[in-house]
């Protein structure tokens, strides 16, 4: 019986940040969703976390606020691989 390969915990292994920065956005929505507003992750790239604002965040003017000083921040801090946060449509 061949064994299975052990996944890549290591900080470094880009699905484990994946993996992290999900969980992350999925305690941070419920305070957007409050809003009427909405984010969904898209894609983790070489600490480059791709999220999608929707709802009511689709075309506020507020919503470059809410992801830099609230979504990117607490992605730094919880999931230090992430250097940027960027919305994608």
């Amino acid at each position: 019986m061949a064994e299975s390969a052990a996944p890549d915990l290591t900080p470094e292994s880009s699905a484990n940040v994946a993996d992290r920065v999900r969980s992350v956005i999925e305690r941070i929505r419920p305070a957007i969703q409050t809003h009427r507003g909405d984010i969904e992750f898209v894609r983790y790239e070489d600490g480059q976390a791709f999220v999608r604002l929707k709802g009511a965040c689709t075309g506020c003017p507020h919503s470059l606020l809410t992801l830099k000083m609230g979504v990117e921040r607490q992605l730094q801090a919880l999931v230090p691989e992430v250097r940027e946060v960027i919305a994608v449509d």
